[in-house]
């Protein structure tokens, strides 16, 4: 059984900018398919737009505003948000007011399967 709670992990910034709190990944528990992680990017800042060539991904909002864009498609985004990131599409957050969100990826995150132009 593993049972990890976020507040003993350290936070680490992703090649892409977000700082980021694994909540589970292949650093910390025997993960084999996903991942799980808490990502912030502070009111005013962005992620570099990238494409994972590997990893779907799910962004979950759970504080803060900001316009997600995917492939050049942009919405407002808001608490309670669910966004799917298919692999291989472009894409980054904005953050105007800053952002606290689940990001689940399936394989799980490597910092080489991030791609930028």
């Amino acid at each position: 059984m593993t049972i990890l709670n976020i507040a003993t992990q350290s936070p680490f910034t992703t090649k892409d900018g977000s700082t980021i709190r694994s909540i589970l990944d292949r650093t910390n528990a025997p993960v084999k398919n996903q991942s799980l992680a808490e990502a912030t990017v502070p009111a005013g800042c962005a992620t570099q737009r990238h494409y994972h060539r590997l990893s779907e991904e799910f962004y979950f909002i759970l504080e803060g505003r900001g316009t997600m864009e995917i492939d050049g498609q942009a919405r407002e985004v808001a608490p309670g948000d669910a966004i799917m990131i298919p692999p291989g599409a472009w894409h980054t957050i904005t953050a105007h007011a800053t952002l606290r969100f689940l990001c689940s990826c399936a394989p799980p995150y490597r910092h080489d399967d991030t791609h930028f132009e």
